[in-house]
């Protein structure tokens, strides 16, 4: 659901696509397991569970397969994966069920970056067009009366610099009419930004521009890598930007981690972490139906499989206490250590031997009121 003026909101879960793809390749299949049935038991709508890619180029997706045939899908929940060619669809087709089409087929897509494509894919982006005609063919022999556009590097590239809003719009475009000259409506867009050049005006003007020229187009979807920070403002300019009719959904990994090896910045090129936008979302009072104790548990439990700390902030400090009992002690001894700041869920035994400085218990009438407060509404209920 949707408040106070919001899009609907939608997260799609990366971590073990995304984050798994630049972290070691020797983490084992059960340890990948034991984190996706984790967050499988969050409430997280939708998760891309692997890559189905050659193993030689990306060998910490060679266990795909033996994940889909291992792990315990969840009721309710959405398990899509990427596959690049038709070998990769092949496979990932006979795991469907679980794992079901992603939420952007049919589309066409292109990299503003040729350098990047050529990179990442050995293709160039006029390969990506040339193959716009097949793939409209495909959809419509399928029976598809809507379509996606997309395109990727959107706002700029670390070989080729900054790409401007008109370059964006002729290559949507384009994109545009190929599908209504074939006769099918395009109602969503997808808007890519692997190397992190997004900044939150220029993705703000970018979905405003959007709106105006194709007011049919009311699903926006954005993935937006952070290793410049301003991922989750992006995403937070979105939700200003974009009106209640609309829905915005934004890729989002647990603990932050993400990237790939052919962008330049490896791990540090990070996504936004699913537990700060979901916290965040919360404090907007836009309803996810995500757990946020559940992915925190999640978060710490991936920076156990991959073996160091990743970066989200929420896993680390704890959201905002939202009830009086959740508040912070009043004579909590000196907090100084990662560790000892569990405090907001491990309680007392997160801190065992901390320094204090206190000769006497701490009080306060204002929070004498609080706790009196709370008991008169524990007791009126």
């Amino acid at each position: 659901m949707s408040t106070r003026g919001y899009p609907h909101v939608v997260i799609i879960e990366e971590g073990m696509r995304e984050g798994m793809q630049i972290e070691s390749a020797d983490i084992s299949v059960d340890a990948k397991i034991e984190l996706l049935d984790s967050l499988s038991r969050t409430g997280l709508s939708t998760i891309v569970a692997c890559s189905f890619v050659s193993p030689k180029w990306t060998p910490q997706m060679a266990c795909a397969d033996e994940l889909m045939q291992r792990f315990t899908p969840a009721p309710g929940v959405r398990y899509t994966a990427l596959a690049l060619n038709d070998q990769g669809r092949e496979r990932a087709g006979r795991f469907m069920p679980p794992l079901v089409e992603s939420v952007e087929f049919p589309r066409t897509l292109v990299h503003l970056c040729d350098v990047f494509v050529r990179r990442n894919t050995n293709r160039s982006q006029q390969d990506e067009i040339d193959q716009w005609p097949a793939t409209i063919e495909r959809a419509k022999a399928a029976g598809y009366t809507t379509a996606g556009i997309a395109i990727n590097a959107a706002w700029g590239s670390n070989w080729l610099g900054l790409f401007d809003q008109d370059y964006r719009m002729e290559l949507l475009t384009r994109q545009y009419d190929m599908w209504n000259d074939a006769g099918v409506s395009i109602d969503r867009v997808w808007l890519g930004d692997p190397m992190a050049w997004n900044m939150p005006d220029a993705v703000g003007e970018q979905l405003r521009a959007i709106k105006e020229r194709w007011p049919a187009i009311r699903t926006f979807h954005l993935h937006l890598h952070d290793a410049r920070g301003t991922a989750l403002l992006s995403a937070y300019e979105a939700l200003r930007v974009l009106d209640p009719e609309d829905t915005l959904i934004i890729d989002s990994s647990i603990g932050g981690m993400g990237g790939c090896p052919y962008g330049g910045h490896g791990r540090m090129t990070r996504m936004i972490p699913t537990e700060d936008l979901v916290n965040l979302l919360h404090e907007l009072g836009i309803e996810t139906g995500i757990d946020l104790a559940k992915l925190i548990d999640s978060a710490l439990l991936a920076e156990k499989v991959v073996g160091h700390s990743l970066w989200g902030h929420v896993s680390k400090a704890g959201p905002r206490p939202r009830q009086t009992q959740d508040l912070f002690p009043m004579d909590l001894p000196f907090i100084e250590t990662k560790e000892q700041a569990q405090h907001f869920r491990m309680g007392p035994s997160a801190y065992v031997g901390a320094r204090s400085p206190w000769a006497a218990p701490i009080s306060s009438p204002a929070r004498d009121q609080l706790d009196a407060d709370q008991v008169d509404l524990a007791n009126e209920n």
